[in-house]
C-alpha cells in the first residue's frame, strides 16, 4: 500500500524597496541519507535573475548557493517534492554487541570520526540538574532512547515560536516550553552528556490523517499536514543515525524527512543570507496534497465510489423486490483480539478465557443496536471429539413483529460481576415459578452431586496428591473436584422441576410428575456442565414409549399463526394444596436453577413450538420481576421460527463467529455490516491477522455467507433451483469468484473446494445432475437435495466442507436442516465492512441477474491450469473483468476498481525496478497447501500441512523483441502477454522454508530469489531485484505485527530493488512443465545451489 503525497514549502520575503541580495545557502533538498523513497525534486527562486550551485557540507547535506547579481523587491523560495509515504519501522535496525546496553563507550577510532557530535556545549545549573533524571543504570539501549525521548516530550510543552535560532538549554529547562527545535537541541546535549554522539535534524515532518481513529492513544491530526520541523538523531554502533522526535516522543519514520543534519543547529538552518537594509514583509506556506493512493483495506473506498456502490444495491433491491425473489442474507462472520494475536485461542483452540469475556461484552453491545427488548440466551454449542468441553453459545433473540420478548433488561444478571444468589434464593425462585405456571412447588426437587463418585476419585488419588495441590493430571477435573468438596457432598448443586405441557385450541397447559430414584435422591452425572445437561434420565423408571404421546418439532414449512401478545399469564396460585392429576406419565425434560458465583441461572428444556417457549419465558420473567431476581438464561434455544429472530456469537478455532441475522435489502446489510465491525472493533475484537513475516491475512475464520428466505417455503433455490444451478455452473466458470476472496489455505483439501478441485470426473457427472434442475416451479423440493447432495462434498465426502453448502436447505435428517439456505463457505473475513458488503451485493447481483437469465454455459474442465493460470493475480483480475462485464451487460454498473481493495488484499505488492526500460512489478500470488499422509503424533495419528511453498508473480513492462528474459535464480521465468503491447505475466513456485515434514523434504529452500532482466546477447543482467522470505539482516521476529503499519514495513524491508546477478550468467533455459506452463516452479528440474 502506497501513498505518494506532494508536498508544497513557499518562503517569501517583500522588501519595501530595491534592495541588493547578498548571496544565500538554502537547505532545503532531503538529505542524502533520506529513508523516505523521493520521486521528484523541485527548487524555484524568484527573482528568476539568479545563479544556483548545487554543493555538499561537510556533513554531506545538499546546499544550493544562490546569487543575485540585481536588486529586486522580492525573494522567494519555494520547493515541491513527491515522497512516497511507504511505511518505515524505526526499530528496525540491528545493534553491535558492544552497544547492546547503556552506558557504553565508542572504539578509539568511531569515537575520533564523531567528535564533533560528542561535544559538549551546555551545562548550566538546570542543565546539570535535568541530568540527574537520567536513568544511567545497565540497560537496553533501545530501552534507554525510549525513555530519554519520552521524558523529553512529557518535560518541555510544545510551543510555536517564530524568532529565529535555538534557545539555550537553560532557558527551555526554566520555562518548560520550547519549539520543535529547541526541544531537539536539548535532547543532543542529554545524549552527548550521557556519551552518546547526537546531531541536530532540520527538515519536513509530513502527518496524515489516519483512516481508523486509534482506540488508545493520540488519534493523530484531524487533516493532513506538513511543516518544517526538528528533531535529534543518534550514532548507535550497528544502527548507524536513528531519529528520536522528543517533541512528539516518537522515533522518526517515514513522515521524516530530513533536509540538513549537523552537530550544530546553526549549520542546518533552511535559509540562510542577508540583504541591504530594508523593511521585511516575511510570508510562508506548507501544504501536503495526496496525489496517488493504492487501494488499502483500511480506506477501500472513496466517497464517490462508495455512493455509485450504494446506489447498484438499492437498484438491486428494486429488481428482486419486482421479481418477487424474496432474497434474504445472512452471514458468519468471525474476529479476533486485538490485542493477542499470537496466544491459542486466536489461532487453533476453540475456547479461550478471553474469547469468552470478549464474546459476552459484544453480544451486549449488540442487543442495544438490534433488540433493547429481546433475550440473551446462553446456550451449549457443538462438542468436537478430542476437546475436553463442549463449547458455549451466546444468543440474543427478539420478535419480528417488534414486540417486546424480554421487557426488563435489568433482570438479566451480569457475568463479569459475581452476584448474591444463594441456594435459598434459588429454591425460592423455582417454587414461585411453579405457581405462576399453575404447578405444585412438591415436584420441585434437590440435585446432589454424586458423593460416592467424587469419594472413590479421592481415594484413588496418589499417595502424595491431596485436592488442593496441582499434581492432578487433568487441571479441568482437579477444578471440579475443588469445586465440590468446596461446596460440600450433601448441599444443594441446584434444583429441578419436572415440565411438560399440553397445547389444546391454543391454550397451553403446564403438567409436571413425581421424579423417584433407587438412590433416593436426584444424584447428578459428575461433570462440568449445567445441572440440566447432567440429569440421571436414564435412571427414571422405565415405561414403554407410546408414540400417541411424543411430540415433534414444528415442521419449518408449516403454517403459523401471529405470536400473542400481551400474554395472559394468569395469577399466581398461591395455594399449596394445588393437585394435579397424575396418569402416570414420566416427562423426561426439566426445568433447573442453580447458582454459580453468586448468579442465578435458569436452564429451560426443549419446546417443541415458539408459542410455548414465549409462555415460559414471560412467566420466568414475571418471576424474577416479583422477587427482584436477576437471572441468566441457558439450556435450549426458543425452536427455530419464522416469527423469531436470532444473532448467535460462538467459538471456532482460533476467532470468534458471530451468526448474523438475514437482511432483506441492501440498506438493511450494509447497515449491518457497519455496525457489527464497529461494536466489535469498541469491543477490541478485530479482522485483522498479521503473520511473523508481515503477511496481511483476514481472520482465519472465514466470513461465510449464508443465502435463503424470511419463511423456508420462500428460499429462491427451492422454488427455483435453476437458480442455484446457475450459480454453481457461474463460480465454476470463473475461477476468479473463488480465488479473490479465498483465505489462505485453498484446494482440493482445504475448508471449502471448488467442485472441480482434485477430480475431474466429478464435472461430468456434477453436468448430468445440473441439467435435471429444471427451470419450471416444483412442489418437489427434496430434488434439489438428493440430485446435488452427492457433488457438493469435499474429497472425503463430507457435504459441510465445500464452496456451495446445501446441509440447510433441503435435508431430510432434521427439521434444522430444511430452511431453504445455501450456504457460500469460501468467503475469507475482509478487513473492512464495506468490502464485505460488496461481496454481498457481488452474490445479489448475480441471483437477481440468473433469475431474469438462468446461465446454462458448460462446466468447463481447466484441469492444470486451476492451480497454475489463475494463481497469479493478473490471470484472476482479468477472468473478474469478464464477471463485471457480464453484470454490466445485465444493467448492473459494476466498475473492476471497487475491487482493487480485495486485490492488494490477496495479492499484495512486494516492489518495482526500473531497468533498461523495462519496469518489473513482483506480487504476491496464491498457493494450494497440501495435506502429507499420516504420521504419528503425541494423541495418535495426525496429517500435517505442508505450507513451505509460495508463488508469486513477476510482471515486466516495456519488454519488447527476444532479446531480453526474465530469470530467478538464473532460470527463465515463463512470461506469457497479457494482451497488452509489451507487457508479460509470470509466476515463479519456490520452497520459502523447510519445516521438519515436508512434501519433498530432501529441496532445500530457494529464497533468496534474485530476479534480472537479462540481455541474452550477452548473458548478463542488465538489472535486477531481490526477494527474501525472512529479513535479510538475519531478524528473527518474537512477537506478531502490532498493526498493517508494522506489518507492511516487515514485508517492505524483504524487498531491495538491487542485488542482480553478477558477471556472465550460466542460464537455465529450460521450459516449464507442459501441465504448468504459467509458472516457473523452481522444484522441478531442481539444481542444488553449489
Amino acid at each position: 500500500m502506497t501513498i505518494k503525497v506532494a508536498i508544497h514549502h513557499q518562503t517569501t520575503y517583500q522588501f519595501d524597496r530595491l534592495v541588493e541580495i547578498l548571496p544565500h545557502v538554502v537547505r532545503l533538498r532531503p538529505a542524502p541519507h533520506c529513508r523516505t523513497p523521493i520521486d521528484s525534486y523541485s527548487l524555484k527562486i524568484t527573482p528568476d535573475d539568479h545563479f544556483i550551485n548545487w554543493q555538499q557540507d561537510p556533513f554531506s547535506n545538499h546546499l544550493a548557493r544562490l546569487v543575485f547579481p540585481e536588486k529586486a523587491k522580492e525573494l522567494s523560495i519555494t520547493v515541491e517534492l513527491i515522497a512516497d509515504m511507504t511505511v518505515i519501522n524505526p526499530f528496525d535496525f540491528f545493534v553491535e554487541d558492544s552497544a547492546q546496553h547503556f552506558p557504553f563507550k565508542y572504539d578509539a577510532q568511531l569515537a575520533k570520526d564523531l567528535a564533533p557530535y560528542l561535544e559538549v556545549k551546555e551545562s548550566g545549573a538546570a542543565m546539570k540538574k535535568w541530568l540527574k533524571g537520567v536513568n544511567k543504570s545497565k540497560q537496553p539501549i533501545v530501552n534507554f532512547l525510549v525513555a530519554e525521548n519520552s521524558r523529553t516530550q512529557q518535560a518541555i510543552n510544545y510551543v510555536i515560536r517564530m524568532e529565529p535560532g535555538v534557545q539555550t538549554c537553560e532557558t527551555t529547562l526554566t520555562s518548560t516550553y520550547g519549539s520543535c527545535r529547541d526541544s531537539a537541541w536539548l535532547f543532543v546535549q542529554t545524549l552527548r552528556h550521557m556519551g552518546l554522539a547526537a546531531r541536530f535534524a532540520s527538515g519536513y515532518l509530513v502527518q496524515l490523517t489516519a483512516d481508523v481513529r486509534s482506540l488508545d492513544g493520540p488519534t493523530g491530526p484531524t487533516e493532513d499536514f506538513t511543516d518544517l520541523h526538528a528533531w535529534t538523531e543518534v550514532y548507535i554502533p550497528g544502527a548507524g543515525w536513528i531519529g528520536l522526535d522528543p517533541t512528539s516522543g516518537l522515533f522518526a519514520a517515514e513522515g521524516h524527512i530530513p533536509l540538513a543534519c549537523t552537530p550544530d543547529p546553526v549549520s542546518a538552518a533552511p535559509i540562510t543570507g542577508s540583504t541591504g537594509v530594508c523593511e521585511v514583509t516575511f510570508l510562508h506556506e506548507n501544504s501536503v496534497t495526496r496525489i496517488h493512493e493504492d487501494p488499502r483495506v483500511t480506506k477501500p473506498y472513496s466517497a464517490q465510489q462508495w455512493q455509485a456502490i450504494d446506489a447498484l444495491g438499492h437498484k438491486v433491491d428494486a429488481d428482486l423486490e419486482e421479481q418477487d425473489v424474496r432474497l434474504t442474507v445472512g452471514g458468519e462472520p468471525t474476529f479476533i483480539s486485538i490485542d493477542d494475536m499470537e496466544s491459542a485461542q486466536w489461532n487453533t483452540a476453540a475456547l479461550g478465557k478471553d474469547k469468552r469475556r470478549l464474546a459476552g461484552e459484544l453480544l451486549l453491545s449488540l442487543k442495544q443496536h438490534y433488540a433493547p427488548e429481546g433475550l440473551l440466551h446462553i446456550g451449549q454449542g457443538k462438542w468436537y471429539p478430542g476437546e475436553p468441553l463442549p463449547r458455549w453459545a451466546l444468543g440474543l433473540f427478539w420478535r419480528t413483529d417488534g414486540k417486546p420478548l424480554w421487557h426488563n433488561a435489568n433482570l438479566f444478571a451480569d457475568e463479569r460481576t459475581h452476584g448474591s444468589a444463594n441456594t435459598r434464593i434459588a429454591a425460592n425462585f423455582i417454587s414461585t415459578l411453579a405457581h405462576k405456571l399453575g404447578l405444585n412447588p412438591r415436584y420441585v426437587l434437590p440435585a446432589f452431586e454424586d458423593k460416592a463418585f467424587y469419594l472413590k476419585r479421592e481415594s484413588e488419588l496418589p499417595a502424595n496428591v491431596t485436592l488442593w495441590d496441582s499434581k492432578v493430571v487433568d487441571p479441568l477435573e482437579a477444578a471440579r473436584i475443588k469445586k465440590i468438596f468446596a461446596q460440600g457432598l450433601d448441599k444443594e448443586s441446584g434444583f429441578v422441576l419436572p415440565l411438560s405441557s399440553t397445547r389444546n385450541d391454543g391454550e397451553i397447559s403446564w403438567l409436571s410428575c413425581r421424579w423417584f430414584f433407587r438412590k433416593e435422591r436426584l444424584t447428578l452425572i459428575p461433570g462440568d456442565s449445567p445441572v440440566g445437561y447432567r440429569l440421571p434420565l436414564e435412571s427414571l423408571p422405565w415405561e414403554k414409549p407410546d408414540t400417541n404421546d411424543q411430540e415433534h418439532g414444528t415442521d419449518p414449512f408449516a403454517a403459523r399463526e401471529e405470536l400473542a401478545y400481551p400474554l395472559d399469564l394468569g395469577d399466581d396460585v398461591e395455594s399449596l394444596d394445588v393437585t394435579q392429576a397424575e396418569d402416570g406419565r414420566i416427562f423426561h425434560t426439566a426445568l433447573c436453577v442453580e447458582v454459580r458465583d453468586g448468579r442465578l441461572y435458569l436452564f429451560l428444556p426443549p419446546q417443541t413450538d415458539l408459542e410455548r417457549y414465549v409462555e415460559l419465558i414471560a412467566a420466568i420473567e414475571e418471576t424474577a420481576e416479583k422477587l427482584t431476581c436477576p437471572i441468566i438464561i441457558e439450556g435450549y434455544e426458543p425452536p427455530k421460527d419464522p416469527r423469531i429472530q436470532k444473532l448467535m456469537i460462538t467459538p471456532d478455532p482460533g476467532v470468534i463467529e458471530v451468526n448474523v441475522q438475514p437482511s432483506k435489502s441492501w440498506p438493511e446489510l450494509s447497515s449491518l455490516a457497519k455496525t457489527l465491525y464497529e461494536q466489535a472493533r469498541q469491543q477490541r475484537l478485530g479482522t485483522d491477522k498479521f503473520m511473523l513475516d508481515g503477511q496481511h491475512t483476514g481472520t482465519g475464520g472465514g466470513n461465510h455467507v449464508t443465502l435463503g428466505a424470511a419463511k423456508p417455503e420462500d428460499s429462491p433455490f427451492l422454488r427455483r433451483p435453476d437458480v442455484l444451478a446457475s450459480l454453481i455452473r457461474y463460480w465454476q466458470n470463473h475461477p476468479s469468484l473463488s480465488y479473490l476472496f479465498s483465505g489462505q489455505f485453498i484446494g482440493p483439501t482445504s475448508q471449502a473446494p471448488r467442485v472441480d478441485e482434485a477430480r475431474d470426473d466429478n464435472l461430468y457427472e456434477l453436468e448430468i445432475a445440473l441439467q435435471q434442475l429444471d427451470s419450471e416451479d416444483t412442489k418437489q423440493v427434496w430434488l434439489v437435495d438428493r440430485i446435488l447432495r452427492n457433488f457438493l462434498v469435499d474429497l472425503t465426502g463430507n457435504t459441510h466442507r465445500a464452496e456451495f453448502c446445501i446441509d440447510k436447505l433441503y435435508s431430510p435428517d432434521s427439521a434444522s436442516g430444511r430452511l431453504g439456505i445455501l450456504e457460500f463457505r469460501n468467503f475469507e473475513m475482509p478487513p473492512h465492512w464495506q468490502m464485505s458488503a460488496l461481496q454481498v451485493l457481488l452474490i445479489r447481483s448475480l441471483v437477481a441477474h440468473f433469475w431474469q437469465t438462468p446461465y446454462t454455459r458448460p462446466l468447463i474442465n481447466w484441469g492444470t491450469e486451476l492451480h497454475d493460470r489463475f494463481m497469479l493475480p493478473h490471470f484472476v483480475w482479468e477472468d473478474l473483468s469478464w464477471v463485471a462485464k457480464d453484470l454490466n451487460d445485465a444493467g448492473y454498473p459494476f466498475e473492476l476498481d471497487w475491487f482493487a481493495p480485495f486485490q492488494e488484499f490477496r495479492f499484495p505488492y512486494y516492489g518495482s525496478i526500473h531497468a533498461a526500460g523495462v519496469q518489473i512489478d513482483v506480487h504476491r500470488a496464491i498457493e494450494p497447501w497440501h495435506v502429507l499422509g499420516e504420521e504419528s503424533s503425541g494423541q495418535g495419528t495426525a496429517r500435517y500441512v505442508d505450507s513451505s511453498v509460495e508463488r508469486l508473480q513477476i510482471r515486466a513492462r516495456n519488454m519488447t523483441g527476444n532479446r531480453f528474459i526474465i530469470t530467478c535464480n538464473g532460470r527463465k521465468v515463463p512470461m506469457r502477454s497479457t494482451g497488452t503491447e509489451g507487457e508479460f505475466v509470470g509466476g515463479v513456485r519456490y520452497k520459502a522454508w523447510a519445516p521438519w515434514s515436508a512434501l519433498h523434504p530432501t529441496i532445500n529452500v530457494h529464497s533468496p530469489l534474485v530476479i534480472d532482466i537479462v540481455d541474452t546477447h550477452h548473458k548478463r543482467s542488465l538489472g535486477g531485484c531481490t526477494y527474501h522470505v525472512s529479513h535479510p539482516g538475519g531478524r528473527n521476529y518474537d512477537t506478531f505485527p502490532v498493526n498493517a503499519n508494522e506489518a507492511e514495513a516487515r514485508r517492505v524491508a524483504r524487498f531491495w530493488q538491487h542485488g542482480h546477478s553478477q558477471g556472465e550468467m550460466d542460464l537455465d533455459l529450460s521450459e516449464p512443465h507442459s501441465a504448468h506452463p504459467y509458472t516457473l516452479d523452481m522444484r522441478f528440474n531442481h539444481r542444488p545451489k553449489k
